[in-house]
């Protein structure tokens, strides 16, 4: 991206803000191949062009591979909330996560995910859930809480088209892709170790947005709503196209050095755009019982048929809907926690395995995992 397009970006994006707030999203191919002085034009840009008082969030996503000293040093001055692509274990992480020479990234990760922590950098873990870590959710989970001791992350499913143009088109896959049913799987494993366990304590994206839904509360992500269309992606030329998902000849909206981008992100085409979601839902899933935590999901995964024979159906619903039935009496459990104004972590008493609490000598760490020990715990509840 030149200093142009991005001059003319962070103005006419900061301009068209209604309210003091904007975030700032950098992704890639791999953004910090751009290099830091890059990124110090940009904030340059920002003290520039933002209006007085107006706060600026900014995200980075990145595979970690490049951070350094200097780069968490300037992260965090900058209150950056940083995306770090990791896929596990060694062994999952390294399938298909290589350099351009064919060698494994595992350990320049990790040591990216310690810089971050030594530094105090708010990160997220993005992991991509392919054919390789897919059959082991449990490990994956574990891994990233107890060994990278993260807090927040987001499990992003891999289903590849299998075509010539890299577009969303055909209806076939990769072998890199999951099935839908693997991906059921692979939620319901981890979901069931998290509500025993971390309730409140680690954030998977999957299972807040589901909490939302339950609740009533507006979906917390795009593909779980019923509408999209608010996530453009701005290509290093200025080409702005719907969703970062399309980046494809269909999908270009214009160039922001052309047309406003104001203009751009209010036309027509994107608004219709953001309707199709909900308007070329299927009837099998407009009459699906999961439909309010669902909607569809993400369009460019909508390229199977309903059983009855209708275009849209999306390839991940059958993996969805195990999903989500299986989490409707702890998610209804929670709602009404929440309106009872308690914390929905107490709803892990009500899944623990009792055998769990039964076993735990009085100086152990409480089963529970609230960080006590039994004594101070659930001990003191038993007592008591």
């Amino acid at each position: 991206m030149t200093d142009e397009v991005l001059g003319s970006y962070l103005h006419q994006y900061l301009a068209a803000q209604r309210v003091p707030h904007a975030t700032i999203a950098w992704q890639g191919g791999e953004p910090t191949l751009m290099g830091l002085d890059f990124y110090r034009r940009s904030i340059e840009c920002e003290q520039k062009y933002a209006r007085s008082g107006m706060t600026i969030e900014r995200t980075l996503q990145t595979n970690g591979t490049l951070l350094d000293e200097e780069w968490c040093i300037f992260l965090r001055e900058h209150h950056y909330l940083v995306g770090l692509s990791v896929d596990g274990p060694r062994e999952l992480h390294d399938a298909y996560r290589v350099d351009k020479a064919g060698r494994p990234t595992f350990d320049r990760v990790l040591h990216a995910a310690r810089l971050l922590q030594e530094y105090n950098v708010e990160f997220n873990i993005l992991c991509a859930v392919s054919a390789a870590n897919v059959t082991h959710p449990v490990e994956v989970y574990e891994f990233f809480r107890d060994d990278v001791g993260a807090q927040f992350i987001q499990f992003i499913p891999i289903v590849e088209r299998h075509n010539e143009t890299g577009f969303q088109e055909g209806n076939t896959v990769t072998d890199r892709s999951v099935t839908a049913e693997q991906w059921g799987r692979f939620l319901i494993a981890i979901f069931n170790e998290w509500v025993t366990c971390d309730v409140g304590r680690v954030f998977v994206q999957h299972f807040d947005a589901a909490l939302a839904a339950w609740a009533g509360a507006p979906p917390a992500v795009c593909i779980f709503s019923p509408t999209c269309g608010t996530a453009l992606a701005l290509e290093h030329n200025g080409d702005l196209y719907s969703c970062d998902h399309f980046v494809e000849p269909n999908y270009l909206l214009g160039n922001i050095l052309e047309t406003p981008l104001i203009e751009l992100v209010s036309s027509d085409a994107q608004r219709q755009f953001g309707l199709n979601k909900r308007d070329t839902l299927p009837r099998y899933c407009q009459e699906c019982p999961v439909r309010f935590a669902c909607h569809g999901e993400c369009p460019k995964n909508r390229f199977i048929r309903t059983p009855t024979g209708d275009l849209g159906l999306n390839y991940l619903c059958a993996g969805y809907r195990a999903f989500f039935a299986h989490i409707d009496q702890p998610m209804r459990q929670m709602t009404a926690l929440l309106r009872e104004g308690r914390a929905p972590a107490d709803v892990m008493s009500k899944h623990r395995p009792p055998t769990a609490l039964g076993k735990a000598g009085r100086n152990d760490p409480c089963p529970c995992g609230s960080g006590l020990k039994y004594k101070k715990c659930h001990g003191a509840q038993k007592r008591g």
